[in-house]
């Protein structure tokens, strides 16, 4: 490896999981690594600085070189300073991976106010504040004649695009929103020679997926793992590195699979020219479209990993997890 060699990566949340994951991927094809994580618990309570510490330990013993940072991406002078450390120790920054997220699972009813804005804040607040500190240094240097090859990946999960699971209104919310914003900064930024991208990983075992349906135990060392973190970090690479031509795209990312997502893309119609709609005709009409029920979406991403009774074994957890039980 070395397809990295001399360029600076931000990557946030990168503790552990699949930040971690990418930073250690990213340092051994040479990069120099920024890693950002305040070592919170799940819901994002607590803070431990040792996580990050931890992995630029594991990066350097390794020969790799990296830095540590213990900012939160919520407050705007951290996601400021986490941009700084990078020039200051590296002398560049040349891509930012926005990986940090929490999760705070309940049904609607009993979601609190407080829990929907701490996931959305981390999540969606949190790419936007260390994108728009890193383009504005970015058109610094663009202003100062420096060109070269910039990117940002983002990351979103299935949670939110492909498989809507119940008891994530805010993490799900905060996911599809980053996807959106994904295509919206890719438009913006091209003039300054910065891609924009996000990456969508799917049944990638981490502290956030445990209670996932499906999700499994490691397997032996000889088999191949399709849950590991480690499976995200090949597609991140590439999308930061300069031989990358890609921007503007939603990458999904389920065992060795990689998808294009297309969005909410226009599916069947029904028209109607002159007069406005009557709601019986509405009623005949939408009813004969081709629809999908959101349960069976669920049932068929999660490839029947609950066995033969799967979906019924399916409503019943997520009926006890809504209620609390």
């Amino acid at each position: 490896m070395g397809e990295l060699t001399g360029r600076t990566v931000l990557v946030t949340g990168a503790g552990r999981g699949i930040g971690r994951a990418e930073a250690l991927y990213l340092a051994a094809g040479g990069a120099n690594v920024v890693v950002n994580d305040p070592g919170v618990q799940i819901d994002g309570g607590g803070g431990d600085a040792g996580i990050a510490a931890a992995v630029v330990d594991e990066i350097r013993t390794r020969g790799g070189r990296a830095v540590a940072d213990t900012g939160s991406v919520t407050d705007w002078a951290a996601a400021r300073r986490m941009v700084e450390l990078a020039v200051a120790e590296f002398g560049d920054l040349h891509a930012v991976v926005n990986n940090a997220a929490i999760e705070i699972n309940k049904g609607l009813e009993r979601l609190t106010e407080a829990e929907f804005d701490d996931v959305v804040a981390v999540k969606l607040k949190g790419t936007f504040a260390v994108s728009r500190w890193a383009a504005a240094y970015w058109r610094d240097r663009r202003d100062e004649g420096v060109r070269t090859d910039r990117a940002i990946v983002n990351t979103a999960s299935g949670s939110g695009l492909l498989n809507p699971l119940p008891t994530q209104t805010n993490y799900a919310a905060a996911n599809a929103a980053v996807a959106a914003v994904t295509t919206v900064h890719a438009l913006e930024l091209r003039r300054l020679g910065v891609r924009v991208n996000c990456v969508s990983p799917s049944m990638v075992r981490t502290r956030l997926t445990s209670s996932v349906p499906g999700m499994r135990q490691a397997p032996p060392d000889a088999e191949p793992d399709l849950q590991d973190p480690r499976r995200v970090a090949p597609l991140v690479a590439y999308l930061v590195s300069e031989a990358c031509p890609l921007t503007g795209q939603v990458l999904s990312v389920r065992g060795g699979a990689i998808a294009v997502n297309q969005g909410w893309a226009r599916g069947a119609e029904v028209n109607k020219d002159g007069n406005l709609w009557t709601i019986p005709e509405l009623a005949a009409e939408l009813t004969a479209l081709p629809l999908d029920d959101p349960f069976e979406r669920l049932t068929a991403a999660l490839d029947g990993a609950l066995g033969v009774q799967g979906r019924d074994r399916l409503e019943a957890m997520i009926n006890a997890e809504l209620d609390g039980r």
